[in-house]
């Protein structure tokens, strides 16, 4: 990837058709690691929707992103910066090939500019008081011509150059002061440290403040303006900046020029030769500490001023010490669930009411609403039973009164601790304290019973198990040093001195004397010591505990609110929480220097502070003094000084300057125009004080613009008294003539309009408001400049705030920037609370009464919009203002409106009036419905929203809406700057991820350093964001885009293969794996090697593909009456799973890899299949220790074995699948031993079944299957069915295609219900043979009573006995065995399908009639005419009739002496030949029974071994031998016990003749999928239409050749599963191809070899399918006592 980038640039995304690229070279500094790094300025290019040509893209030079880069990184990322030599193109290289002025021309030029600006500075003085002549206007012109010469530049730093600007923007004239602004134009715009300089030096002019009026210092903001507006752009749009006054203003641009200064100079020291610095941050020294000390105090003095002048101190109320939960950032977390909260909602459940009946016991909502209004009374205790905005299930509070209002019932909530309204239905009556405090004290008891019963504490919600090791992505810091945990840190330090700095001379020399002391006269302490010095955390508490009475009131709320203060101040040490307002810590503290202060005595002090009387204080304004505490005095103390006789300078003086160090009182007293208009004596007292205020100089630097939304909302009040609206525009009018800026500050706040609203009102006669409006509107223009120039300010502020992150990133040195948490905090503030808005929309239009379309937006529920028109066709449009999603959209409806209440309605929208397509929810209304919400968070934006009412109750046709609410998110700055964060860091560590994948492309081990590199960087953004970033979802934010920027381009570099097809992951676990075995020594190079490999991929692996988010549920905007607002923030969404894809497939190509090589190396090795087991097994423990317990590498593991096995041959792959299949027969027949190796054989299955998984799919699975229905077949008849079977086959059941072993099992449980069923037949059969015997014995004996005559008894006697002959003889066949006076053995039939059960022809029984003794033989027709007669059961007569064929298949017990005989049924057959017979031949045996030698050899060979009961003697005339009963005394064998002699199992082999026409079938299936889909062309097939074309012609296709078909044997036979498998193996060949749009849908994709056989037809040639067979062989077992022969020869009996 990097080297096809060397012809062009690398492009970093940024979002949707927007992405950066470099574009200039700035500058040029050395690193801190004394290498040179260069600025880069990258332009963000937004690309339009036309295509990917150069003509839709649109250079944006406002918008850029300046970075400093190393060597590697402009090598790999910035090729056009490169020269022919490959070094990188320095700026001082393009200036110089810059045409140079002569030396002497330049001279000429220097002398020419200073006697011009002589010449100007006489000019300007003679010109006072009078108009400019116009020589001045042209030498100032000149002169601004010759300041755009860059090499003139060094002459315009004179000091006199200043002078002359200094006058020239303090001159009245406006031609004067606009010709000062084109010459610093000029001047400013040859690089930024020029504009810098000369912009600092002018405002850090001594009293500049004091020679410039209003319009010169807004002559000078506006050069400020437009010299800062290229620097940093950033839009701010849609949020609303506060108003700044011009001198607040004025400080804060000459503190942002000051940090940019030194800013400046901090880069070109960097850039000095001698600057190099390669030490830590504790051992700056020299210039470059001195200017990083001086830069962090400018820098928290500039935030300082920031946070004020934006007011964030004042408007947020989220304390300073709430810190964000140490987690990862770089996976997404969920909801936290508090087990406080569980146990408060448990305590709270068990609080009942016993006067009340609760919700359930009402049938309706309705009927219980009108229960708990008629019941309910102001003062009782009430419980909320549904979550509605802002209050939960489970919350309680006092009910205080009703109306008729929506909701009507207000409650105080303990929860929120204010009042809300809500609806009758929600409540749950509790009753009055005394109703319910004995039912406390009993639940109270009982939750300690039941929590002594828990046991103690609940468990964490946030418990997990212990799966994982690593738990974070990087490795743990290590522990500090003891020494140094004991000092504060260079931040916390550098914090500190930065408040030092600003205590007044003597309290600074006391404070530098304490830290003198604690240097114990080692050094003498100066400004570079001061910097270094290291603090104890002891002399830090006891400087924090006295700062706070030395400070003025802005510098104590800022050490209020730094971490400083919060991690060391005398609360965090107490283990008591943070103030939770500033007003409370400002209370305290003043107590504390009230305290401090020397008094008389307590006495005195107590009177002091209680001075203030009615007769000394107005009554309105106690309350007021009241509720400020200790710092209401000065409010005492200034009241009693304007209003005293004699000269108030002198009084009122002191009482100001104590108001500019605490102006919480001032403040306080301004914001008493915001209370309610009742207050008129309030209001007016306060006014009159602040008027007077005004004609005090010192009053005009109090921050009254901080409470001018105090005095508008009085202003716009309806209900403002006309006494207070005169008196209160009087005072403005004052103070506007005092100071323009708050003119300015007014027209920002819209004073203009609500001036002539009130001049409406009262018709004109409101004293100096005509005025008043004029002044304010003249300043429109100025109030532009200050909005533009606070937008600059604070868009600089961000862009130095990211540079800081920058240099943290690229230097890992820490921050030590003042304030640095507390202006991320307010930037980030919005991320976790969403401050809500009313106002969403941009206009409201209705289908009809447009003029009544205003009561759907007046918040009154009695008012209404009706519509006027047919049925269906009534709507409300809103068009919503840019950029705003949809919070929560809800109308308002009424029931008592009837049948213009709505009962349907569709939310429809659009990007335009025309396009109003997409419907985004309906909703149906019920009857008693007040408030229907119709959408909620809306995640995409949408101009045009429609409600459209299509249906209404009762049938109306008209409707009524009685009001509608849209809510959304009210603008904030988090959304700008986690773009700029964003954009920052996903543009470093693009660029860092691309010189690292250089180097990796260069030499492969450098990976193995890639774990380390990734561990620092990420360990930073980590720490950066537990000490900096405020809540989660900055947290989130931030590590989601360093995941993305950093580690998802790595991952894509390193498995992304190269011309060898080796990715540099795959050679690094390829190594990994096969130094595995050696890494277990913990000293070996292979060890650490390995532990490597390891913490690379776990930190790869560290985020997981985005799982199923838990659902986030967001607090609905209060709506109606409630006027608070309040949201929670949305979780972040879960990370790309890019990453998890790339490893995955890369680990996935590694272990095909490793199979394939181990299939080829050991396939025809005898314990391949154990061998095969254990490297799979260590495989699975690799894939452990590399990625974890995770789904998706195991799944990779899978399919890597699969892949290995789809590469090999048919043959060789149907002998992977035979030694697999023969394993496991072998390991089920052995677990049948017991003891330790039946258990050690158990243990040998279930690793290799967990092997066999990976065949699920395949085509393997096909001739795996086969194999194992052959030997699960023998198992089954010849040793009988176990649990093992069926666990097997539960656990591999997915690798049999046809699942014939398990219809294997089903036919044996069948098989068992026809036994039992038979056995019920006999009993029968006996019970009817039985009844007729006795009917005949009747029949014989009534005969002989009846005759009376002795010559008729012998006639009827032979009568008698014929009829019972004649009844005997007819079923003599069948029941030839009833009457078998021995005992008689018990029979059972096995019925086996041949769909299933592979049985050969060779073992079917001819004739059992003359096989098997009479004994046997009833039973077996017995069972044939059961079997034939269920077949022809009504509910059976719908199939083909099956036909009986019986095998020579089973298994018998005979009892041969003492000992039982375990053989199978042609074994049985043999012996019992034996019992009448002393000898047989074997040529007699196989003409009795037709079977083949082999298969009775294989029947007679374990009955002739040492074990077995006969002896096999050869005859010469005799072939194959005679068998006989072996003799006991030529050769003992055992008396007694079991004796194993069926025919061990016989294996196959896949290399024989039926393994070949496997082969044969498989490429004749493949021929015909082939040729099918090549005659369809592109077009294709559907797969089921594939599968049903290839059966068809397997069918009915031409016949091929009889020897073909007779090879093929039993596999002539073809189903669904085996055309399936063979198209699964066409696919992973690349023979067919899936459509993408269509995935189901197969086409030809390119030639592939087939081995076609000689044939070209497939039919076995039959005429029709023959009729299904069923095989049916024996399980005898005996029912009593062996039966013995009555000789003395011993003889076989069949008991089983």
């Amino acid at each position: 990837m990097v080297g096809e980038l060397r012809y062009r640039e690398f492009r970093v995304p940024l979002g949707p058709g927007l992405h950066a690229y470099p574009d200039e070279l700035i500058r040029q500094r050395v690193g801190h690691d004394g290498h040179p790094e260069y600025q880069i300025r990258w332009l963000i290019l937004r690309r339009g929707d036309d295509g990917e040509g150069a003509s839709s893209q649109v250079d944006c030079k406002a918008e850029h992103i300046l970075l400093w880069m190393s060597d590697d990184e402009i090598y790999a990322n910035c090729h056009k910066m490169l020269g022919e030599d490959g070094q990188v193109i320095g700026p001082s290289r393009e200036s110089a090939e810059a045409g140079a002025l002569d030396k002497t021309v330049l001279g000429e030029m220097e002398t020419d500019v200073k006697s011009l600006i002589q010449r100007a500075l006489r000019q300007l003085e003679e010109c006072v008081g009078t108009m400019p002549p116009a020589p001045l206007l042209h030498t100032v012109h000149v002169l601004s011509a010759y300041a755009s010469i860059e090499p003139l530049t060094g002459v315009f730093k004179d000091p006199r150059v200043l002078d002359l600007l200094m006058h020239m923007l303090s001159s009245p004239d406006y031609q004067v002061r606009w010709s000062a602004g084109r010459m610093i134009q000029a001047l400013s715009s040859h690089d930024a440290g020029t504009r810098t300089q000369i912009l600092l030096s002018l405002s850090q002019q001594e009293a500049i403040e004091k020679h410039l009026d209003f319009d010169s210092r807004c002559a000078l903001l506006a050069l400020f303006a437009q010299a800062t507006l290229s620097e940093h752009p950033m839009s701010f749009e849609g949020i609303q900046l506060p108003q700044v006054p011009g001198r607040l203003l004025f400080s804060l641009v000459k503190w942002y020029l000051h940090v940019t200064f030194l800013l400046d100079q901090l880069n070109d020291s960097a850039g000095e030769p001698g600057a190099q610095n390669n030490s830590a941050p504790e051992e700056l020294s020299g210039e470059r500490g001195r200017l990083e000390l001086e830069f962090s105090m400018a820098m928290g003095t500039l935030i300082s001023e920031l946070v004020q002048a934006m007011r964030w101190d004042w408007a947020t109320s989220r304390p300073g010490s709430l810190a964000r939960s140490p987690c990862s950032i770089f996976q997404p977390q969920p909801a936290d669930a508090s087990p406080g909260h569980l146990s408060t909602q448990a305590q709270r459940s068990f609080r009942r009411s016993r006067r009340f009946r609760p919700r359930s016991e009402f049938a309706s909502g309705n009927t219980y609403a009108l229960y708990v209004r008629d019941m309910l009374q102001p003062g009782m205790r009430v419980r909320m039973l549904d979550d509605y905005e802002e209050i939960s299930v489970g919350d309680e509070g006092e009910f205080r009164q009703s109306n008729s209002g929506v909701p009507p019932a207000q409650v105080l909530w303990e929860s929120t601790g204010r009042t809300y309204w809500v609806h009758w239905h929600m409540l749950e009556i509790l009753g009055f304290e005394e109703d319910i405090e004995d039912a406390v004290e009993a639940d109270e008891y009982q939750g300690a019973v039941v929590s002594r019963v828990l046991g103690g504490a609940l468990p964490s919600w946030r418990w997990k198990p212990m799966t994982e090791l690593y738990a974070v992505p990087y490795v743990l810091p290590e522990d500090e040093d003891a020494e140094e945990s004991e000092h504060l840190t260079q931040a916390e330090w550098w914090e500190l001195l930065f408040f030092i700095k600003k205590l007044d001379g003597p309290d600074y020399q006391e404070v530098f004397q304490i830290l003198q002391d604690n240097l114990e006269g080692e050094h003498v302490l100066d400004e570079e010591i001061l910097a270094e010095l290291a603090v104890p955390m002891e002399l830090a508490q006891d400087l924090l505990l006295s700062l706070p009475q030395r400070l003025d009131d802005s510098a104590l709320r800022d050490l209020l609110n730094c971490r400083v203060y919060r991690k060391y101040g005398p609360e965090a040490l107490a283990g008591q929480p943070a103030y939770p307002s500033f007003l409370e810590a400002q209370q305290d503290v003043l107590l504390l220097k009230a305290q401090a202060q020397p008094q008389e005595s307590e006495n005195v002090a107590r009177v002091e502070v209680k001075e203030p009387t009615p007769q000394s204080l107005s009554a309105s304004l106690q309350s007021l003094v009241e509720g400020l505490g200790p710092a209401g005095k000065l409010l005492v103390d200034l009241e009693r000084a304007l209003n005293s006789e004699g000269p108030r300078e002198r009084e009122v003086k002191p009482c100001l300057l104590q108001l500019q160090r605490q102006p919480q009182p001032f403040l306080a007293l301004m914001q008493t125009l915001d209370t309610p208009a009742t207050s008129k004596a309030l209001h007016l007292t306060a006014l009159k004080i602040l008027t007077q205020l005004v004609d005090f100089p010192e009053a005009l630097l109090l921050p009254w613009h901080e409470a001018m939304d105090a005095c508008m909302t009085c202003l716009r009040s309806p209900n403002t008294d006309r006494e207070v609206l005169q008196e209160l525009i009087t005072f403005l009018h004052r103070l506007t003539s005092a100071s323009r800026d708050y003119a300015v500050v007014l027209n920002q706040l819209g004073a203009r309009d609500a001036i002539s609203k009130a001049l409406e009102k009262h018709l004109g006669k409101l004293e100096l408001a005509q005025e008043l409006r004029d002044m304010v509107f003249k300043c429109e223009k100025h109030a532009h400049l200050y909005r533009k120039l606070t937008t600059n300010i604070l868009g600089g502020c961000i862009q130095m705030v990211l540079g800081q992150i920058e240099d943290h990133r690229r230097t890992h040195r820490p921050i030590n920037i003042p304030f640095f948490d507390v202006f991320l905090r307010y930037l980030c503030q919005g991320s976790s609370v969403d401050v809500k808005e009313d106002k969403c929309w941009e206009k409201v239009e209705v289908s009809s009464n447009p003029h009544r379309a205003s009561k759907l937006t007046d918040r009154n529920p009695k008012t209404y919009w009706e519509s006027n028109g047919s049925a269906g066709s009534h709507s409300i449009t809103l068009h919503m203002r840019q950029g705003v999603l949809i919070r929560q959209l809800t109308v308002l409806v009424a029931g008592e409106d009837s049948s213009y209440m709505p009962a349907r309605l569709v939310v429809c929208g659009g990007d335009s009036i025309n396009s109003l397509n997409t419907e985004l929810n309906s909703v149906n209304v019920m009857p008693y419905a007040s408030r229907v919400t119709l959408l909620e968070n809306l995640t995409r934006f949408w101009p045009i929203i429609q409600i459209r009412i299509k249906r209404c109750q009762q049938g109306g046709i008209d409707t009524r809406i009685r009001g509608l609410e849209v809510l959304g998110p009210k603008p904030t700055f988090w959304p700008v700057f986690r773009e700029q964060l964003c954009r920052h860091t996903r543009v470093f560590y693009m660029v860092r991820a691309q010189a690292w994948s250089q180097d990796i492309a260069e030499d492969r081990r450098s990976l193995l350093h890639l774990s380390s590199r990734l561990n620092g960087a990420l360990r930073q953004e980590q720490n950066f964001a537990d000490h900096f970033l405020p809540d989660d979802e900055a947290a989130q934010a931030l590590g989601k885009t360093c995941w993305e920027a950093l580690v998802s381009p790595l991952v894509q570099n390193i498995t992304s293969p190269d011309e060898d097809g080796i990715s540099p992951l795959g050679w690094l676990l390829d190594q990994y794996l096969e130094c595995r075995e050696a890494s277990h020594n913990p000293q070996s190079r292979a060890a650490a090697f390995s532990s490597r490999v390891r913490r690379l991929t776990h930190l790869l692996v560290h985020v997981e593909p985005c799982e199923m988010a838990p659902p986030v549920v967001a607090a609905p905007r209060p709506k109606g009456r409630n006027r608070s607002h309040d949201w929670s923030s949305l979780a972040t969404r879960g990370l790309p799973s890019s990453i998890m894809r790339n490893l995955t497939r890369c680990w996935r190509a590694v272990v095909e890899e490793q199979v394939n090589n181990f299939l080829t190396s050991y396939w025809r090795d005898d314990d391949f299949v154990p061998r095969y087991c254990e490297h799979y097994y260590n495989l699975q423990k690799s894939s452990s220790e590399l990625f974890g317990p995770r789904a998706a590498f195991l799944l990779a593991l899978q399919n890597g074995c699969a892949g290995a096995l789809l590469r090999l041959p048919f043959l060789r792959a149907a002998h992977v699948s035979e030694q697999f299949a023969r394993h496991i027969d072998q390991r089920i027949q052995g677990s049948r031993i017991g003891g330790a190796r039946g258990m050690e054989m158990l243990a040998q299955l279930q690793r290799c079944l967990e092997t066999v998984l990976n065949f699920s799919g395949l085509e393997i699975a096909t001739t795996f299957e086969h194999y194992y229905q052959q030997y699960m077949a023998d198992r089954l008849l010849g040793v009988g069915s176990s649990w093992l079977e069926g666990a097997v086959l539960e656990q591999i059941g997915p690798c049999f295609p046809n699942r014939l072993p398990q219809q294997m099992l089903r036919s044996l449980s069948t098989s068992e219900e026809l036994q039992r069923q038979f056995h019920v037949y006999q009993l029968q059969q006996l019970d009817q043979e039985l009844l007729k015997l006795e009917d005949t014995e009747k029949k014989i004996q009534v005969g002989h009573e009846a005759s009376g005559k002795e010559h008729k008894s012998g006639k009827e006697e032979d009568a008698g006995e014929a009829v019972a002959a004649d009844v005997v003889e007819g079923e003599e066949e069948e029941n030839e065995d009833l009457y078998y006076e021995g005992a008689m053995p018990e029979v059972s039939v096995l019925v086996l399908s041949p769909r299933c059960w592979p049985i050969a022809s060779i073992c079917h029984m001819l004739n059992p009639g003359t096989c098997l003794p009479s004994y046997l033989r009833g039973t077996l027709n017995r069972y044939s005419n059961f079997y034939n007669k269920s077949q022809r059961h009504p509910a059976l007569e719908r199939g083909p009739q099956r036909q009986l064929q019986w095998t020579w298949l089973g298994r018998a017990e005979v009892q041969f002496g003492d000992q039982t005989l375990h053989v199978s049924t042609m074994q049985m057959w043999l012996l019992l030949n034996l019992n009448n017979l002393k000898a047989v031949s074997v040529e007699s045996l196989l003409a009795l029974s037709g079977l083949p030698l082999e298969m009775l050899n294989q029947a007679i060979g374990p009955l002739t071994s040492s074990r077995g009961p006969l002896d096999l003697q050869e005859q010469k005339d005799v072939p194959g031998g005679v068998l006989k009963i072996r003799d006991d005394s030529e050769e003992p064998r055992p008396r007694r016990g079991n004796v194993w002699l069926i025919p061990p199992q016989t294996y196959m082999k896949a290399e024989d003749e039926e393994g070949r026409n496997l082969e044969k079938r498989r490429n004749l299936l493949n021929c015909l999928v082939v040729r099918i889909l090549k005659a369809h062309g592109d077009e294709g097939l559907h797969i089921d239409q594939l599968v049903c074309l290839v059966l068809e012609a397997w069918q009915k296709g031409p016949c091929p050749p009889r020897g073909l078909v007779s090879s093929l044997g039993r596999g002539a036979a073809c189903s669904s599963t085996d055309v399936l498998s063979c198209i699964l193996h066409l696919l992973g060949k690349g023979t067919l191809r899936r459509h993408d749009d269509r995935p189901q849908m197969l086409s030809y994709a390119v030639p592939v070899t087939v081995m076609e056989p000689h044939t070209e037809s497939l039919n076995p040639g039959s005429s029709g399918p023959n009729p299904p067979l069923t095989f049916h062989t024996l399980q005898i077992r005996s029912r009593g006592v062996p039966y013995a022969s009555c000789t003395g020869t011993q003889s076989f009996s069949t008991f089983r």
